[in-house]
């Protein structure tokens, strides 16, 4: 029985080595009995005591593909210390934390988390913005500090059928949000990259002309280049002193500083966020104002979504190493 143990331990170390450079949280939900393989093993820098530049130059010859999370960066340094890479697997939708141009050029295969999360993530974001309309977490701290018996009722919130929303990039997941908001009764219209020529909501070239013509803007596009910062005072100020803003992308896709300042001086309604610029850090200005809603960078997570991840991880890691097309390769 030794033997045999001893065994399956020298072919799990002769697999090819997958990288993990710091903890990824879904194997820790998930437990890594689950994704177990017969063609490769995953090889964690982040438990070794050995500088990263050494311990990645000790290893690789036999890494041969990296997994990686949001908080992650996979920098043109690292990709250089490992030539034999062919494939970066991540856990996330967006790839701002992938050098893609260095991946491009190296001829790297790139797979993200497709559609895996695009039901919860647009769930979450209806959510948010049900929240930040009828005030929902700003009436339950009213009734939970004593106030509704000594001050009376509380303000009324606004309804949501009817509103114009503003996706901000339509996706997967800002396609789910579209959905989900028009069977509330909202009309939906959207800027993206390109126009969808399968979808009938209006398009609308500029970020600004889409605000000046909706109630609220939804943020569902990812952080590049061209989107950092893109939603800003200008934006904002189009959006309006009515306008409410749902933030499900990446925080800095908004520029934090004037978003707070148009919240603080009234000149937008409402915000309900689950990413900021610099997270974990939260600008405290926000913290007393009972028209934001703020949440933990959590809209991608459910106990479902892990296990889904799981799968697809898992399918573009083995279909990498079969020689056969990923399940979610990104491309351009």
């Amino acid at each position: 029985m030794m033997a045999v143990s001893t065994d399956c331990h020298k072919a799990q170390q002769d697999f090819p080595k997958v990288l993990i450079l710091k903890p990824i949280s879904f194997l820790a939900h998930v437990g890594e009995r689950h994704v177990a393989s017969n063609k490769f093993t995953f090889l964690k820098a982040y438990e070794s005591s050995l500088p990263l530049h050494q311990f990645l130059s000790t290893h690789s010859p036999s890494i041969k593909a990296i997994l990686s999370s949001v908080g992650t960066p996979i920098t043109a340094d690292i990709l250089q210390l490992l030539p034999e890479v062919g494939v970066v697997v991540t856990t996330s939708v967006g790839l701002n934390q992938v050098d893609l141009p260095e991946c491009r050029r190296r001829g790297i295969k790139v797979a993200n988390a497709g559609s895996v999360f695009s039901d919860d993530v647009a769930d979450f974001a209806a959510g948010l913005l049900i929240d930040v309309l009828r005030k929902v977490s700003a009436s339950d701290g009213y009734v939970r500090k004593g106030l509704w018996a000594t001050k009376g009722d509380y303000p009324l919130g606004s309804k949501l059928g009817g509103k114009r929303i503003g996706i901000v990039g339509l996706g997967s997941i800002g396609f789910a949000v579209a959905k989900r908001l028009e069977a509330f009764g909202c009309s939906i219209s959207y800027n993206s990259r390109k126009r969808k020529p399968h979808v009938s909501y209006p398009f609308y070239e500029s970020v600004c002309e889409l605000a000046a013509n909706c109630d609220v803007l939804v943020i569902c596009c990812e952080l590049t280049d061209q989107t950092r910062h893109m939603i800003n005072k200008e934006v904002l100020s189009a959006l309006g002193k009515e306008g409410v803003i749902v933030n499900i992308g990446r925080g800095a896709i908004i520029n934090e500083k004037e978003m707070v300042q148009c919240l603080v001086q009234g000149e937008i309604a409402g915000a309900g966020l689950d990413v900021f610029e610099n997270e974990p850090d939260v600008p405290v200005e926000l913290f007393a104002m009972d028209n934001v809603v703020l949440s933990p960078h959590i809209a991608v997570f459910t106990p479902e979504s892990f296990l889904d991840l799981m799968d697809l991880v898992m399918g573009n890691l083995e279909a990498f190493f079969s020689n056969k097309p990923l399940l979610s390769e990104y491309g351009d």
